[in-house]
């Protein structure tokens, strides 16, 4: 999902508030976000030139044509702290050092599901069992990602070691805590290679994620 809201210049939701999923992932990856609205897929049309503004208040708007707009830019750095240690969530390892300038005192949460989904791009599994992926177009897509890498595993390990790394070096010598993958089933589908290796869920919110996959003999391969 998080790639497809970094094509998007705007999200808008019939459902939802401030701390739904599609906003908090929508401002972690900078896009402006007007969630809860309840008929906006009723009232939006394909096609039609609208502009979302966040900019008035607690409360978003979106209004008709493409509309001009001042900009004006605000300095952060005498900013001052309240007593407790405002820590920035992080899912975009490309936003680290911008957003290592905002007023922080680390990052509180980097989910690296995102970091899969945006620098790793292709499923863990399929970098491992390459035979069990039939479709041409994707064996390419793998190849091309892979382009001097002899084994999917180094891959996998740097990739995920180099998007750490940015954020540990953007925000030193503060503190960065890592959350392991919560990709839910149909999310690692979306991965390049997933669908040969994804149950089908009903429900994945409740499936296999999080410590269920981990301990699961389905997704415990040797990545060493």
């Amino acid at each position: 999902m998080g790639s497809d809201i970094k094509k998007a210049a705007a999200i808008i939701t019939n459902k939802g508030g401030r701390t739904s999923h599609a906003a908090i992932v929508a401002g972690e990856l900078g896009t402006v976000a007007v969630v809860g609205c309840g008929n906006a897929t009723e009232t939006i049309h394909n096609g039609q030139e609208i502009t979302v503004s966040c900019a008035e208040g607690k409360e978003g708007n979106v209004y008709e044509n493409i509309l001009k707009w001042d900009v004006k830019e605000q300095d952060f750095s005498q900013l001052p702290f309240p007593k407790t240690a405002p820590m920035l969530i992080l899912a975009d390892p490309d936003r680290a050092y911008e957003l290592s300038n905002y007023p922080n005192k680390g990052v509180g949460l980097l989910r690296l599901e995102f970091a899969i989904s945006n620098s790793i791009k292709i499923h863990p599994l399929a970098l491992i069992e390459t035979e069990k992926v039939m479709d041409e177009k994707i064996k390419s897509d793998i190849k091309e990602l892979t382009k001097g890498y002899t084994d999917g595993k180094k891959y996998f390990v740097d990739k995920l070691a180099e998007a750490v790394s940015l954020v540990a070096a953007a925000f030193y010598p503060k503190d960065v805590i890592v959350r392991m993958s919560d990709f839910k089933s149909n999310e690692y589908a979306n991965l390049i290679g997933g669908k040969y290796f994804e149950p089908h869920e009903e429900n994945p919110m409740i499936g296999l994620r999080g410590a269920s996959r981990y301990y699961s003999e389905f997704y415990r391969k040797d990545l060493h």
